[in-house]
Protein backbone atom coordinates (compact mmCIF):
# COMPACT_ATOMS: atom_id res chain seq x y z
CA UNK A 1 0.00 0.00 0.00
CA UNK A 2 1.37 3.65 -0.55
CA UNK A 3 0.70 6.86 0.68
CA UNK A 4 2.30 10.20 0.82
CA UNK A 5 3.81 8.93 4.66
CA UNK A 6 6.14 7.06 2.64
CA UNK A 7 7.95 10.31 0.60
CA UNK A 8 10.38 10.00 -1.75
CA UNK A 9 11.46 7.08 -0.93
CA UNK A 10 8.70 5.21 -2.19
CA UNK A 11 10.34 4.32 -5.55
CA UNK A 12 13.25 2.36 -3.99
CA UNK A 13 11.24 0.60 -1.76
CA UNK A 14 9.06 -0.69 -4.67
CA UNK A 15 12.15 -1.79 -6.20
CA UNK A 16 13.28 -3.37 -3.05
CA UNK A 17 10.06 -5.52 -3.10
CA UNK A 18 10.58 -9.34 -3.45
CA UNK A 19 9.74 -10.28 -7.60
CA UNK A 20 6.31 -10.32 -8.06
CA UNK A 21 4.80 -8.63 -5.29
CA UNK A 22 1.91 -6.69 -5.70
CA UNK A 23 1.47 -2.79 -4.93
CA UNK A 24 -1.61 -1.02 -4.49
CA UNK A 25 -1.47 3.00 -5.55
CA UNK A 26 -2.99 5.11 -3.55
CA UNK A 27 -1.44 8.81 -3.14
CA UNK A 28 -5.04 10.37 -2.57
CA UNK A 29 -4.13 13.72 -1.30
CA UNK A 30 -1.41 14.23 -4.33
CA UNK A 31 -2.53 16.83 -6.69
CA UNK A 32 -3.20 14.82 -9.77
CA UNK A 33 -0.03 15.97 -12.40
CA UNK A 34 2.62 14.90 -9.61
CA UNK A 35 -0.07 11.88 -9.13
CA UNK A 36 -0.13 10.30 -12.62
CA UNK A 37 4.17 11.53 -12.94
CA UNK A 38 4.88 9.19 -9.68
CA UNK A 39 2.61 6.50 -10.91
CA UNK A 40 3.91 6.07 -13.82
CA UNK A 41 7.90 5.84 -12.42
CA UNK A 42 6.49 3.40 -9.81
CA UNK A 43 5.19 1.64 -13.01
CA UNK A 44 8.27 1.51 -14.39
CA UNK A 45 9.85 0.13 -11.46
CA UNK A 46 7.06 -2.45 -11.55
CA UNK A 47 7.04 -4.02 -14.70
CA UNK A 48 11.04 -4.32 -14.35
CA UNK A 49 10.65 -6.08 -10.83
CA UNK A 50 7.47 -8.34 -11.68
CA UNK A 51 5.10 -6.28 -9.78
CA UNK A 52 1.38 -5.98 -9.75
CA UNK A 53 0.32 -2.49 -9.91
CA UNK A 54 -3.03 -1.68 -8.79
CA UNK A 55 -4.69 1.99 -8.13
CA UNK A 56 -7.05 3.10 -5.60
CA UNK A 57 -9.06 6.41 -6.28
CA UNK A 58 -9.08 7.83 -9.93
CA UNK A 59 -8.39 5.36 -12.80
CA UNK A 60 -4.15 5.33 -14.31
CA UNK A 61 -3.55 4.38 -17.67
CA UNK A 62 -1.57 1.26 -17.41
CA UNK A 63 -2.55 -0.21 -13.65
CA UNK A 64 -3.50 -3.95 -13.88
CA UNK A 65 -6.48 -3.38 -11.72
CA UNK A 66 -8.42 -1.46 -9.02
CA UNK A 67 -8.67 -1.35 -5.07
CA UNK A 68 -11.61 -0.75 -3.93
CA UNK A 69 -14.39 -0.46 -6.82
CA UNK A 70 -15.64 -2.71 -9.56
CA UNK A 71 -13.71 -3.55 -12.41
CA UNK A 72 -15.40 -2.56 -15.91
CA UNK A 73 -13.62 -5.51 -19.01
CA UNK A 74 -10.17 -5.48 -19.49
CA UNK A 75 -9.54 -8.63 -17.63
CA UNK A 76 -7.76 -6.44 -14.73
CA UNK A 77 -7.28 -7.28 -11.19
CA UNK A 78 -10.12 -6.28 -8.62
CA UNK A 79 -9.40 -6.15 -4.68
CA UNK A 80 -11.33 -5.10 -1.88
CA UNK A 81 -11.23 -4.01 1.62
CA UNK A 82 -13.17 -5.78 4.07
CA UNK A 83 -13.73 -5.58 7.95
CA UNK A 84 -16.70 -7.60 8.29
CA UNK A 85 -18.02 -11.00 7.26
CA UNK A 86 -20.98 -8.97 5.27
CA UNK A 87 -18.25 -7.20 3.45
CA UNK A 88 -15.92 -10.40 2.68
CA UNK A 89 -19.39 -12.02 1.42
CA UNK A 90 -20.56 -9.33 -0.67
CA UNK A 91 -16.48 -8.80 -2.37
CA UNK A 92 -17.01 -13.05 -2.50
CA UNK A 93 -20.14 -12.40 -4.58
CA UNK A 94 -18.98 -9.69 -6.85
CA UNK A 95 -16.23 -11.53 -8.39
CA UNK A 96 -13.18 -9.53 -6.83
CA UNK A 97 -9.51 -11.61 -7.17
CA UNK A 98 -8.72 -11.13 -3.00
CA UNK A 99 -9.69 -8.91 -0.40
CA UNK A 100 -7.68 -6.93 1.98
CA UNK A 101 -8.89 -8.08 5.22
CA UNK A 102 -7.95 -5.52 8.28
CA UNK A 103 -7.29 -4.27 10.46
CA UNK A 104 -5.60 -7.17 11.67
CA UNK A 105 -3.54 -5.05 14.39
CA UNK A 106 -2.90 -1.44 15.30
CA UNK A 107 -1.89 0.73 12.68
CA UNK A 108 -0.68 4.41 12.50
CA UNK A 109 -3.13 4.59 9.74
CA UNK A 110 -5.77 4.77 12.34
CA UNK A 111 -4.42 5.13 15.63
CA UNK A 112 -6.74 4.39 18.14
CA UNK A 113 -9.48 2.22 16.17
CA UNK A 114 -10.49 -1.12 16.80
CA UNK A 115 -8.23 -4.14 15.50
CA UNK A 116 -9.42 -7.66 14.63
CA UNK A 117 -6.25 -9.41 16.29
CA UNK A 118 -5.12 -12.85 15.66
CA UNK A 119 -8.56 -14.42 17.17
CA UNK A 120 -10.71 -11.85 15.31
CA UNK A 121 -8.88 -11.77 11.88
CA UNK A 122 -9.21 -15.97 11.90
CA UNK A 123 -13.28 -15.34 12.42
CA UNK A 124 -13.42 -13.00 9.63
CA UNK A 125 -11.69 -15.07 7.23
CA UNK A 126 -12.74 -18.68 8.36
CA UNK A 127 -14.29 -20.42 4.64
CA UNK A 128 -12.56 -17.55 2.55
CA UNK A 129 -13.04 -18.29 -0.84
CA UNK A 130 -10.89 -15.56 -2.10
CA UNK A 131 -7.64 -15.00 -1.45
CA UNK A 132 -7.21 -12.79 1.54
CA UNK A 133 -4.03 -10.47 2.10
CA UNK A 134 -3.62 -9.12 5.79
CA UNK A 135 -3.47 -5.21 6.49
CA UNK A 136 -2.83 -3.39 9.43
CA UNK A 137 0.03 -2.90 11.58
CA UNK A 138 1.80 -6.05 9.41
CA UNK A 139 5.11 -6.86 9.02
CA UNK A 140 6.65 -10.34 8.53
CA UNK A 141 6.51 -11.74 11.94
CA UNK A 142 2.50 -11.29 12.47
CA UNK A 143 2.13 -12.17 8.87
CA UNK A 144 3.56 -15.27 10.52
CA UNK A 145 1.67 -15.63 12.75
CA UNK A 146 -1.90 -15.29 10.57
CA UNK A 147 -0.42 -17.74 8.59
CA UNK A 148 -2.71 -20.59 9.71
CA UNK A 149 -5.52 -18.81 8.54
CA UNK A 150 -4.28 -19.65 4.84
CA UNK A 151 -3.79 -15.96 4.04
CA UNK A 152 -2.11 -15.51 0.44
CA UNK A 153 0.06 -12.48 1.64
CA UNK A 154 0.47 -9.29 3.62
CA UNK A 155 0.34 -5.51 2.98
CA UNK A 156 1.65 -2.52 5.03
CA UNK A 157 2.78 1.06 4.76
CA UNK A 158 4.91 1.52 7.78
CA UNK A 159 6.74 -2.02 7.69
CA UNK A 160 8.95 -0.52 5.23
CA UNK A 161 9.60 2.65 6.93
CA UNK A 162 9.75 1.69 10.55
CA UNK A 163 13.11 -0.16 12.11
CA UNK A 164 11.28 -3.62 13.89
CA UNK A 165 10.20 -3.21 17.11
CA UNK A 166 9.45 0.29 16.35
Amino acid sequence: MTDERLGDALPAIVAALPRGSGIVFRHYATPARERRALFAQLRRIARARGHVLLVAGPWLRGADGVHGRRVRGGGRIATRPVHSRRELIAAERAGVDAVFASPAFATRSHPGGDVLGPVGFGLLVRDHRVPVIALGGMNAARARRLAAFGIAGWAAIDAWTVSPGG
